[in-house]
């Protein structure tokens, strides 16, 4: 592949890349992919389809002064003169130019991403680029009625709930004549980035406008780009919460740990909790990592094997095998001990207090409610290897049927030792 310099000033370095195809590509580079090497803007997809390209890359955020497009015109003329069919490719800068000397360079089609009318205050309020407006360099710099024809086709791509590009847009579509438009919302001025694909910027170069086949071809890149999630989640957070964990439930992510910044991890996080929208699986997909704290807590077994629980059908303690509490785990609650204490169980993320009358009736409590007349709490005592369960003189023991009853003794059955939680 052919690469080398065919032009440079101050202000742009310019480079030919040789092709096998009809068309000639102008790539213009943005604030991002300024002048480095012979690095094109866009060159990896470019050179995958076979495009003949000429690369002008900026070497200041000086938004391509007419001085230096009309010095390397004078320099190039005779290389791309052979071709007559020319495309103009460029993103935010580089959108800019590829509109305003799309009559100086003769091109068929402009496909800009996300690209500006002007970056003159006197022009337009934009508070992101006016600072780089130099009067000598960008004097009468808009775009205007003689930089553009209706011969030529321009295609803009933009986020129309973003207000900076939205007030640019606005400004181009009352210029421009032949204004084709798509649509990229909340991905603020991230297009590029978003819709970074060598196939989908083959398509903008070369296919024929038909807005269904753009947005299918959209929609499919941006599916998988990391970007276009990133700022989807910026716009949803502080309008749409519970979008969000649709969002994460509905598409397989696996952002790396630094993908958002501290104060946007900090936000998604609370938002999300808040909403109880995710589990830890889906907290990973974001790339946000962490390490539970070891539960002390261990589930009590009896003598058989068996784990010991709640029924909340029959308001009993039973004992089941642990195969028997995954399959119904909505029912039998695990009683687990850390120590000597009171029974309790978790139930609808709410702590209940396990309690009993003399009729060995037994009941749920939570922790702040009064106990009804009768009803005594049931006692965890820990020993050396083991733990008891008592009701005033009574101790729980299982028999191997998975039964559970008070009695006055302290048999074998009536001693329970623990384990982790198996989770199946």
């Amino acid at each position: 592949m052919d690469k080398h310099i065919i032009f440079e000033d101050d202000h742009i370095r310019v480079i030919w890349m040789s092709g096998h195809s009809e068309a000639l590509i102008f790539s213009f580079g943005d604030l991002i992919t300024r002048a480095k090497g012979l690095t094109i803007n866009a060159e990896k997809s470019l050179s995958k389809h076979g495009y003949n390209v000429v690369g002008i890359m900026p070497k200041e955020k000086s938004w391509f002064p007419e001085q230096s497009m009309r010095a390397m015109l004078h320099e190039i003329a005779a290389i791309i003169a052979p071709f007559q069919q020319r495309i103009g490719y460029g993103g935010s800068m580089g959108g800019y130019a590829a509109i305003k000397y799309s009559n100086l360079l003769d091109l068929q089609r402009v496909v800009a991403l996300v690209p500006q009318y002007s970056i003159d205050p006197e022009d337009i309020l934009d508070t992101r680029y006016n600072m780089f407006f130099h009067p000598q360099h960008n004097a009468d710099m808009r775009i205007q009625p003689q930089d553009v024809s209706a011969e030529r086709e321009y295609i803009v791509i933009y986020d129309p709930h973003y207000a900076e590009d939205r007030a640019q847009y606005l400004k181009l579509q009352a210029v421009l004549p032949s204004l084709q438009t798509l649509h990229l919302p909340f991905t603020g001025h991230d297009a590029i980035a978003v819709l970074a694909s060598s196939d989908l910027l083959n398509d903008f170069l070369s296919h024929p406008f038909d807005p269904a086949h753009f947005y299918q071809k959209m929609r499919q890149v941006k599916k998988n780009s990391k970007f276009y999630y990133r700022k989807l989640i910026e716009n949803l957070l502080p309008r749409h919460k519970h979008a969000l964990g649709q969002i994460l439930k509905n598409n397989e992510l696996q952002l790396d740990s630094g993908f958002f910044d501290a104060k946007l991890k900090q936000n998604l996080i609370r938002s999300l909790l808040s909403n109880k929208q995710v589990d830890q699986y889906d907290l990973h997909k974001l790339g946000i990592q962490f390490n539970l704290p070891q539960e002390s807590r261990r589930q009590l077994m009896d003598c058989f094997g068996h784990g010991l629980v709640f029924n909340v059908i029959s308001q009993k303690i039973e004992s089941y095998a642990a195969s028997a509490v995954a399959l119904n785990h909505k029912f039998l609650i695990p009683i687990y001990a850390k120590g000597n204490g009171l029974v309790q169980i978790w139930l609808n993320d709410q702590r209940y207090i396990v309690a009993m009358n003399d009729r060995q009736v037994m009941k749920l409590f939570q922790e702040q409610d009064e106990l009804s007349a009768g009803m005594h709490p049931i006692v965890i005592k820990k020993y050396s290897d083991y733990y008891v369960l008592s009701y005033k003189q009574l101790n729980l023991s299982s028999d191997e049927f998975g039964g559970n009853e008070f009695v006055d003794d302290s048999p074998e059955s009536a001693k329970f030792v623990t384990q982790p939680e198996v989770v199946l």
